[in-house]
């Protein structure tokens, strides 16, 4: 049973300057947290610091059972955690079968061995993804878009509890972000994964997150769901400008609207009858 992962008291910094203060978030099996902000405002920092990738000034990464995430050996984690970071080195030469077999390394032995159930899990992870007919593509090939997706299977393929995502809508068009959006919801609702995604669309986190945590300037303001944070006292507080909330009339989604100085009101067109 995937026992989540928690950050405890986190302070975190570059050169000595603190950016994330005393931030304590929760990732919990079957939900989806997100992570909302204006730029700066230390969602990446505080997520690289989940996956181990930034270590904390103070304060602890634990898994939901109390155990030190920092105690475990590198495989031991991998095993456990992985991250979709917001840009990586794209390998030259290489298939995309091949890099989202990268996905499988914590299970692998010496030589490549000892993955039995390997070729089927990556075959999965392309398929979810819809990069299987690329698979014999070199990724140096690919667009920015393909390319987000043949990462995000190289992800599904580490077949961790717990998934980390660094704003993996960017480079998408419209189609594959409701794709990404809707995989992350049945990953929480259909395996359990706990699901951390910094995301920069609010009514994206507001459609796919259970919970959201709110960061201003390296302070977390408000965690709650979303009805809760995402309101216009904070959210227009938060990011200096004022925004707008309403619940969609059709589908009922809250939906947020920064409104500019420049800001004007659409007509309305009247319908035909």
């Amino acid at each position: 049973m995937n026992a989540g992962l928690n950050g405890v008291d986190l302070n975190l910094g570059y050169h000595g300057h603190l950016v994330v203060h005393g931030a304590n978030v929760q990732l919990r099996p079957s939900r989806v947290m997100a992570l909302v902000g204006p730029n700066g405002s230390g969602k990446s920092t505080l997520l690289r610091a989940l996956a181990r990738l930034h270590p904390p000034s103070s304060g602890q990464v634990q898994f939901g059972d109390g155990t030190d995430a920092l105690a475990l050996s590198s495989r031991e984690f991998a095993r456990q955690v992985t991250l979709l970071a917001q840009s990586r080195a794209t390998p030259t030469g290489i298939s995309v079968r091949d890099v989202v077999g990268f996905g499988r390394h914590p299970y692998r032995g010496r030589w490549r061995g000892g993955d039995q159930a390997g070729s089927a899990v990556v075959d999965h992870a392309m398929d979810v993804t819809g990069v299987r007919e690329l698979a014999e593509r070199s990724v140096d090939e690919l667009s920015g878009g393909q390319l987000q997706r043949v990462w995000l299977g190289t992800c599904l393929a580490q077949d961790t509890g717990v998934l980390l995502l660094d704003e993996p809508t960017t480079h998408l068009d419209l189609r594959y972000q409701m794709e990404i959006l809707d995989l992350l919801r049945e990953l929480a609702d259909e395996h359990g994964v706990a699901i951390g995604v910094v995301l920069h669309d609010l009514d994206q986190a507001a459609s796919v997150a259970d919970d959201v945590v709110l960061l201003d300037a390296g302070v977390v303001r408000a965690v709650g769901p979303p009805h809760a944070v995402l309101t216009a006292a904070l959210l227009s507080s938060a990011y200096g400008i004022r925004i707008d909330v309403d619940l969609d009339p059709v589908s009922g989604a809250l939906r947020t609207r920064p409104v500019g100085r420049h800001s004007r009101q659409c007509p309305l067109v009247a319908a035909d009858h």
